[in-house]
């Protein structure tokens, strides 16, 4: 990170009142997502390990799959998956090429506790982010020992103690619940359990051996060793990936997944557009928020994008090489501006055989600027009317839908936004002509009224809510919930702190993961538990 850039954040910060007062929410017990586990798994035996299968879908909450995490708990068929998985780890894990990297001694005989002990107390602390007890290396460690006296062979043994490690909730989940605080923060997690709230929010994994030493050593408890642990991962390969995690839960790139356009309709549609256009904006964010450490509200902005043949393609620009991705910047009199010109946003907020300018709107509403829209009324009819002679654009079916006051109050909100995005179709290719008419891709956004894509780009960058949202968002992907009244202020001041260094990315997170609202936690209420 540029060092003037953090040495002015400081004098910044310093000029200012300190942050207010947070009032956290109760702590809960956070599923690894599928990513995380993959990545965890990846990182406790090598890059080469096959990983299963999905262990149980993710799921959204609050607009984040990290939010979703903390709400959700594994099904039976999740349960009977996790097993498979272990044990299919666990003998991969045993192979001979790959053991000696895990196991830090040499067995004498089959039957070797002092050598089991010594790998689980070195392999538990990696999958478990924590120290075991002295009771649980007994347990892992007897396990191992005596299924290798059944079996005849050390590390076939060790196989079942792996495989038990695997499945356990403090492995499965991130088991933050903190603990009460001599220091500045009344109640705060645990030097083990920032460790692992900070490598999971910047690299998206397991913390590393350097990370879980810091923690050992009480530095994390610390704001001075939090801050520089903080700085040490932002400075690694590793955050750029593991932030872009982030910013594909915030731009819900998980439905590209399952990415569907009606071919006789989109004759651009494949199955490989999907993955194509969730690597185009990713590599706009990897460059706004690390190659150039740049305002974020460049993303909605900047003419500067990446492509492929198959963008190229329905972009209907020059692919800048044959193989693979490079750089590309639109004309200034095109309409594609940031990820609101890439086919990620268009595509995917649109229907499969048409556009819609309710999606587009309300993806704007609620993910660029924190919106709550309500739901529609019981009973109400929500679809726009059909193509008629007289209504042959998208714009002239939602004048008559915002006809019915029924729909008005909250479709105005939505759809006078996604209008301006008209000029591109269902999956983002650009157009002039809807049924042979021209198009209109006017609109309004809280009264700063634009002509097209392109303006509607320009106001929403300029929009007060904008900067608090993508603070609110990465708080709430931080922590796992969505903020209650007790964070508010202290949200407000970050937000504020943001504007103040630029919107840029990095000195959020170090601000945000050295403050309260990142390490300070709330009593967890055990009542409920102790009535049983």
């Amino acid at each position: 990170m540029n060092v003037f850039a953090v040495v002015t954040a400081t004098v910044l910060v310093g000029c200012r009142a300190p942050m207010p007062d947070v009032n956290p929410e109760p702590p809960t017990l956070r599923r690894l997502t599928n990513v995380q586990y993959a990545n965890t798994v990846r990182d406790l035996f090598g890059d080469d390990i096959v990983i299963p299968g999905e262990l149980d879908p993710d799921e959204r909450f609050n607009g984040l799959l990290a939010v979703g995490a903390g709400r959700t708990a594994f099904s039976p068929r999740g349960v009977e998956n996790v097993e498979t998985s272990s044990y299919l780890l666990a003998e991969q894990a045993m192979e001979p090429e790959r053991r000696d990297a895990l196991v830090p001694c040499t067995p004498y005989a089959a039957e070797d506790p002092d050598c089991a002990e010594q790998f689980v107390v070195s392999f538990g602390r990696r999958a478990w982010r924590r120290p075991l007890s002295a009771d649980e290396v007994s347990r892992y460690a007897g396990l191992g020992t005596s299924a290798a006296s059944t079996l005849g062979d050390f590390y076939d043994g060790l196989e079942f103690a792996i495989a038990g490690l695997l499945q356990a909730p403090d492995f499965l989940y991130r088991v933050e619940l903190g603990a009460a605080s001599s220091g500045d923060i009344p109640r705060q997690y645990t030097d083990w359990e920032m460790a692992s709230r900070l490598s999971f929010l910047l690299w998206n994994t397991t913390p590393d051996d350097e990370l879980l030493d810091a923690a050992a050593a009480g530095e994390l408890s610390e704001e001075s060793g939090l801050v520089a642990q903080t700085e040490r991962l932002l400075a690694s390969p590793r955050a750029t990936e593991g932030l872009t995690a982030w910013f594909d839960d915030w731009m819900h790139f998980a439905d590209l997944d399952d990415l569907y356009k009606e071919p006789l309709v989109f004759p651009h549609m494949s199955d490989t557009l999907g993955e194509s256009a969730r690597q185009e904006s990713q590599r706009l964010f990897k460059l706004v928020a690390f190659d150039r450490e740049d305002d974020m509200r460049e993303l909605l902005t900047s003419r500067r994008t990446f492509v492929d043949r198959e963008l190229a393609a329905l972009y209907e620009i020059p692919a800048p090489v044959r193989d693979g991705f490079a750089a590309y910047e639109h004309p200034e009199e095109s309409q594609r501006r940031g990820l609101l010109g890439h086919a990620s946003f268009l595509a995917l907020n649109a229907h499969p055989v048409s556009t819609s300018a309710t999606l587009r709107g309300k993806f704007v509403r609620e993910v660029f600027l924190c919106a709550e829209l309500p739901g529609p009324p019981a009973g109400v009819d929500t679809s726009i009317p059909p193509v008629t002679e007289a209504a042959r654009t998208l714009r002239d079916r939602v004048q008559q839908h915002l006809a019915d006051p029924s729909c008005a109050s909250c479709h105005r909100n939505m759809d006078l936004v996604g209008l301006g995005f008209e000029n591109f179709d269902g999956i983002g290719r650009f157009r002039t002509l809807e049924e042979g008419v021209p198009i209109d891709s006017s609109g309004e956004l809280d009264d700063v009224v634009f002509d097209n894509a392109a303006g509607l780009a320009e106001a929403l960058r300029e929009h007060e809510d904008l900067g608090p949202c993508i603070t609110k968002t990465l708080t709430r992907y931080a922590n796992g919930y969505r903020e209650d009244l007790g964070q508010l202020e202290a949200l407000n001041w970050l937000a504020d702190d943001f504007a103040d260094q630029g919107y840029q990315l990095q000195p959020l997170l170090i601000e945000l993961t050295s403050s309260p609202l990142f390490r300070a936690s709330a009593e967890v209420d055990t009542s409920p538990l102790e009535e049983l």
